[in-house]
């Protein structure tokens, strides 16, 4: 499969390098070409890896991640083109996460979601939200936690988040622990689990945790 993975952070590179370490093709876009952070991503994730702009890797790709964070996620979207994401997968990890006057915030929240605003701006992609509630670490190596945790999906196309579940899987994430919440509206609590994972993070020190889901029988 070929990968368009738009992001160059520490998110996109983890992501890509993981995808080309599992026999796809990644493309890792950026504003621009020669991006530092991409080249160098490239050279050491191996042959399967190449940059691009934002363009360039989206027309490259099969499916689409959106790793870039959530505030200029719409604006490296449309860089990246309705043309070379229409039909396609695409895949929303990002948070809308902004520090201000040192205090986190999210915009959008509660009314609206990033995800929601992918889907709204890009109508013919098949927009599925995930993996934006664990560290990047995280979501291509679940063994790293202990303990049977889950991850979200999220989307209005049911085909397209079969085919992330199964990504998922690729990446460790056995598909009982895939919770489907719905459609792409989902993606504001999802979203809004963000300020209490950074409060876990100062307390562990670390973001190597995650959510367990526990049912009643």
């Amino acid at each position: 499969m070929r990968y368009a993975v738009l992001g160059t952070g520490q998110v996109g590179r983890t992501l890509g390098g993981r995808l080309v370490e599992l026999g796809h093709e990644v493309r890792l876009g950026s504003r621009t070409r020669d991006n530092a952070a991409a080249v160098q991503w490239s050279a050491a994730a191996g042959p399967g890896a190449s940059v691009g702009t934002f363009a360039e890797a989206a027309a490259f790709g099969e499916v689409v991640v959106n790793a870039v964070g959530g505030r200029v996620a719409l604006a490296a979207l449309e860089a990246a083109g309705a043309e070379n994401v229409d039909g396609k997968v695409l895949v929303d990890v990002s948070n809308p996460l902004a520090y201000e006057d040192g205090e986190l915030r999210l915009s959008p929240v509660e009314s609206d979601s990033v995800g929601e605003q992918i889907q709204r701006a890009f109508p013919h992609a098949r927009v599925v939200k995930s993996l934006n509630t664990v560290n990047c670490r995280v979501m291509v190596d679940p063994a790293s936690v202990p303990g049977e945790h889950n991850v979200f999906v999220c989307g209005d196309d049911p085909g397209a988040k079969e085919q992330v579940t199964a990504l998922l899987g690729e990446f460790g994430w056995p598909a009982d622990r895939v919770l489907d919440l719905g459609g792409i509206r989902a993606a504001r609590a999802v979203e809004m689990w963000l300020p209490l994972w950074v409060g876990l993070l100062q307390k562990f020190g670390h973001g190597e945790f995650n959510l367990e889901v526990r049912r009643a029988r």
